[in-house]
């Protein structure tokens, strides 16, 4: 069953039902609950929303923008992703001092941002945001002088917050401080729009010896795992050496992400495919099995010209969720190709994907329904 979906609606209706009238930034108005939690099985299939057809390149190329550290809108751009075209046009039109018959159009924008790449490094910028936090957050390092009582700056130092996460899942699973925190307050002055999506953590457990088991008849196919019982059968012995020999994990992992205003209509599904990828991504990296997404969300609203939308939406009868596939570009998946470079690091590897490199598999859904966004 795709109980993801049905929260979801669940979550729809609630917001119908005992949502309060509140006002907002963008002037829009909307119906408003607070303090709400979605929860996930990643074994139940990819949490990709089917009750209607979601735009999967444009979600895959922000989630890559955030990873490797970007916040130019020029590589959205590039793979046709708008969705943060309102926030820099308005960043650009608000500190212009040409009359507004005298700026570009946002149409205009949006070419010159294509073409020119110094308007576009002006322009595009988005200020610290996601990715700036997540690769690349920064600290001043102080050595105080005893001898009067000030402070002495060291210097600048630089935290990649994804490089941590992913060495500490490493050497230290069990960890209660697997986090990821875009919330820097030092520099919310500075972003044209603070995060939404605030922050996250993972956990990680011990798989048991039938859940590798379960792992390793999926990967060989039921009928070779049988010969492999059957050879080991007569000699009382378990399948330690075949588990080692194909690689199957001995931990699942579990994200749960944190998000203080959550536009139920339109960004919560993309939200929570986004953080659904990023938990297979990391995954992947870390040779665990994707378990559980939890979402804890604050300001959960839909806006007013959200409403008509949703309740279509509501009624909908979800699909089966579909899978994703990641594959590396093929050039790297050549054995000679490896054994000449080594390993790529992580860093190198999201450097290297594209959107395409992330394959839906079976993905049915029913067909888009179209909502303003408001910036």
């Amino acid at each position: 069953m795709n109980n993801i979906e049905r929260q979801y609606q669940q979550l729809l209706r609630d917001i119908l039902d005992n949502g309060v009238e509140k006002k907002d930034r963008t002037g829009t108005g909307t119906l408003s609950v607070f303090g709400r939690q979605i929860r996930h099985k990643m074994s139940g299939g990819f949490p990709l929303l089917t009750t209607k057809k979601m735009a999967w390149k444009t979600m895959v190329t922000e989630l890559l923008w955030f990873l490797r550290g970007d916040t130019n809108i020029k590589f959205l751009l590039d793979y046709d992703c708008h969705i943060w075209d309102g926030d820099a046009y308005k960043n650009y039109a608000s500190k212009t001092s040409l009359n507004p018959g005298e700026q570009f159009t946002k149409e205009q924008f949006i070419k010159k941002i294509k073409t020119d790449d110094e308007f576009a490094k002006k322009w595009g910028e988005l200020g610290p945001i996601y990715g700036k936090q997540w690769r690349d957050w920064e600290m001043s390092k102080t050595l105080k002088v005893e001898n009067n009582g000030n402070h002495t700056l060291l210097g600048k130092v630089v935290i990649d917050q994804i490089l941590n996460l992913i060495n500490e899942l490493k050497t230290n699973p069990d960890s209660r401080r697997l986090m990821v925190s875009a919330w820097n307050v030092g520099e919310l002055d500075q972003m044209v729009l603070p995060p939404c999506h605030y922050g996250f953590q993972v956990y990680t457990r011990e798989l048991d010896g039938g859940e590798r088991w379960d792992l390793l008849k999926n990967k060989v196919g039921e009928e070779r795992f049988n010969l492999m019982i059957e050879d080991i059968m007569p000699f009382g012995g378990g399948l330690s050496e075949e588990l080692r020999v194909y690689n199957i994990p001995k931990r699942a992992i579990s994200l749960m992400w944190n998000q203080r205003s959550v536009d139920t209509f339109l960004g919560l599904p993309f939200n929570i495919a986004s953080y659904g990828l990023l938990l297979e991504i990391i995954a992947k990296e870390v040779n665990m099995v994707p378990d559980e997404l939890i979402g804890n969300l604050g300001d959960v609203h839909l806006y007013k010209n959200h409403i008509e939308q949703a309740k279509e939406q509501m009624y909908r009868r979800p699909y089966d969720l579909p899978k994703v596939q990641i594959t590396e570009r093929n050039w790297y998946m050549h054995e000679k190709v490896k054994e000449h470079l080594g390993e790529k690091t992580f860093s190198e590897k999201i450097l290297s994907y594209r959107p395409d490199c992330f394959e839906l598999i079976n993905y049915q859904s029913h067909p888009k329904i179209k909502a303003p966004l408001s910036n």
